[in-house]
């Protein structure tokens, strides 16, 4: 690491720089630190949340999805100790599964915000590492999409199974059919309602603005592949754009996860969001109850993979048309799941 330009770390709308430790490996990932004492965490970061003066001194509440208590906890309880030992502090977690706030108290505002501080940090490098639990999406899977897709399914089988590594297993669940925006880890129900509402909004700041209110009209047409060499193909999917040849749709998508990521709730991947639908994925042959989801962030991409050979896909393939699509919603869908029609069951929609 370059000790001049350390990882740095948003959170409330300020920035702290990350200080890296020797880290140990604990069979279920208990502990970590990234503030080596209370000075690393600057007292005036206060303002970011609210710190209430009491009878006894000073007291602060932050909301935290219960799955995420043992990183405050750690390994034995000594990450909660060396924090309440170092900031002269207080920290009162909820019991494991009961949904609820974790109350900081001490004597002195600077201990309790420096205690808040770190305990935001710990929580922000966890999140990173739990893999997503729900995602942002525009359906693909109406039945004249689905009935093409069968059809491109069974053309390259017909003429490319004896193409290295092509088999029926890599192919997406042409009920699942998608583009897929951004992820999102979302651990208890008051962030997915968190999500919902956010979603609500930008449908009222922006989006009703850029559509007019009606469907988008889209042409499902090409195929195209994620890496470099098409003979070692991992990704082949299907590209989308506007009918009319605007940038509505991109506009949308864009602005979606801007917004979703200012909130906390989704990270920042891309300068842009990059419209496709999946139509194989390698990952699917590895486990064919793998979730068929995400091509551009899923936690599975450190499984080990067998490539197959695109090239002759591409080149009878390359001009292949799906169909035409009214997207008439972006719905929060929930990873590992089905609902009535096949889909992914939904928390919410706009």
């Amino acid at each position: 690491m370059d000790v001049l330009r350390p990882p740095l770390v948003r959170i409330g709308g300020r920035v702290y720089r990350k200080n890296l430790i020797q880290e140990q490996e604990f069979p279920h990932e208990e502990e970590e630190d990234f503030c080596a004492g209370p000075g690393d965490c600057a007292d005036e970061a206060g303002d970011a949340f609210v710190v209430e003066e009491t009878e006894r001194g000073f007291q602060c509440r932050v909301e935290v999805p219960s799955p995420l208590y043992k990183y405050i906890i750690g390994k034995k309880g000594e990450t909660k100790k060396r924090l309440e030992t170092e900031t002269r502090t207080s920290i009162s977690i909820p019991k494991p599964g009961v949904e609820g706030e974790i109350v900081i108290t001490g004597q002195h505002r600077s201990g309790v915000v420096s205690a808040r501080t770190r305990i935001d940090v710990l929580l922000d490098s966890f999140r990173r590492k739990q893999p997503f639990t729900h995602f942002l999406s525009f359906a693909l899977n109406q039945p004249a999409i689905q009935e093409s897709f069968l059809h491109f399914k069974e053309q390259v089988l017909d003429k490319c199974s004896k193409d290295h590594g092509v088999s029926s297993s890599l192919f997406q669940n042409p009920a699942k059919l998608h583009l897929t925006l951004g992820t999102l880890v979302l651990l208890n129900e008051q962030e997915i309602q968190k999500a919902c509402d956010l979603l609500q909004r930008c449908k009222e700041d922006f989006v009703d603005q850029i559509t007019g209110g009606q469907p988008l009209t889209v042409e499902v047409a090409g195929v195209e592949y994620m890496n470099d060499d098409p003979a070692m193909t991992d990704v082949l999917y299907a590209k989308v754009h506007m009918k009319d040849g605007s940038n509505r749709l991109q506009m949308v998508a864009d602005q979606l996860v801007e917004r979703f990521v200012a909130s906390g709730l989704m990270l920042k991947e891309w300068d842009r969001v990059k419209l496709h639908a999946t139509v194989m994925n390698t990952l699917f042959r590895k486990d064919p109850t793998e979730e068929r989801n995400n091509t551009m962030t899923g936690k599975s991409s450190f499984k080990e993979r067998e490539s197959f050979n695109g090239q002759n896909i591409l080149k009878l393939f390359q001009n292949f048309y799906f169909g035409e699509v009214q997207l008439d919603s972006v719905r929060l869908s929930q990873r590992f799941s089905s609902d009535a029609s096949g889909y992914y069951a939904t928390s919410g929609q706009l």
